[in-house]
């Protein structure tokens, strides 16, 4: 099995010498390969990457979680540090995005200019994946997360139009699953999908029932009590080995699945390491 190391790269918090952002990057050491969750918004990265001395020109491929601006700003600057790069995405990623609170709409999409970077890419280094996909030795993404929970939804008031007329799923969300010797390390942007529908995905396609850990947004800052109760009752039969949740999760969420799991539950942060060999 590869040597696999995670290390945050964009995070709403930091650590020591790192910037804050609301937004996640996450660099993947995996053997010789080199990958890159999500982008962040996009000045986080660019000083984080100095700072933990990570080389953005080794990036092997990009794969973007979903089409949210503080995942995806940073595509043209990693595009044009790693020229030869793939990159992953679903195809709705480009979709028109707005979160609407409060009678107020957002727009929330990736911007226009990474969405440019991404058209101009040759056919051969773009991958529109919108079913389970390898994209290394013992690494692979989710494509599409079927919701089977009735306890998840997509953790937000999100919709396709300013109007609240037409709401959204997030369809476009996905993960990325490494295979070890002892589980799946499950790596997520945002896990609008749910958490649990997720883990049973990624579970059902690769053949794995052994969960090592889960790194990235879990999106319960929002999330009801039942919604936590049952979402804690699910992973404890699920038993993962640790959880570092990130970005979206909501500090009083983290809390609650510390308090309420047997796992060790680690919050993260720009500039966090993970060296999977040491789980």
């Amino acid at each position: 099995m590869h040597k696999t190391v995670l290390t945050v790269l964009v995070d709403n918090q930091a650590g020591f010498g790192c910037l804050a952002e609301h937004g996640f990057a996450l660099w993947i050491e995996h053997g010789d390969e080199r990958f890159l969750l999500d982008t962040g918004q996009g000045s986080a990265l660019a000083e984080n990457v100095r700072a933990l001395g990570v080389d953005l020109g080794r990036t092997d491929a990009l794969v973007l979680s979903h089409g949210h601006y503080d995942h995806t700003g940073a595509v043209p600057m990693v595009l044009g540090a790693a020229p030869e790069s793939r990159v992953y995405c679903h195809s709705g990623v480009t979709e028109p995005r707005y979160s609407i609170s409060g009678g107020e709409a957002r727009d929330i999409r990736m911007p226009l200019f990474s969405m440019r970077a991404l058209a101009a890419l040759p056919m051969e280094r773009m991958h529109w994946n919108g079913g389970p996909q390898l994209i290394g030795d013992g690494i692979g993404l989710s494509g599409f997360i079927p919701r089977w929970t009735d306890f998840e939804d997509a953790g937000g008031p999100f919709y396709f139009d300013p109007h609240a007329l037409r709401s959204d799923p997030v369809n476009d969300d996905q993960a990325l699953w490494i295979s070890t010797d002892k589980g799946l390390i499950v790596c997520v942007g945002c896990c609008h999908a749910g958490l649990i529908n997720t883990l049973t995905h990624l579970k059902e396609i690769t053949g794995q029932s052994r969960i090592l850990a889960v790194v990235g947004g879990l999106h319960l800052g929002a999330a009801s009590q039942e919604r936590l109760q049952k979402t804690v009752q699910a992973l404890r039969d699920i038993k993962p080995g640790l959880l570092v949740p990130c970005h979206c999760t909501g500090e009083g969420s983290i809390a609650f699945l510390r308090d309420h799991l047997d796992c060790p539950v680690h919050t993260g942060y720009s500039g966090l390491r993970l060296d999977t060999s040491e789980l």
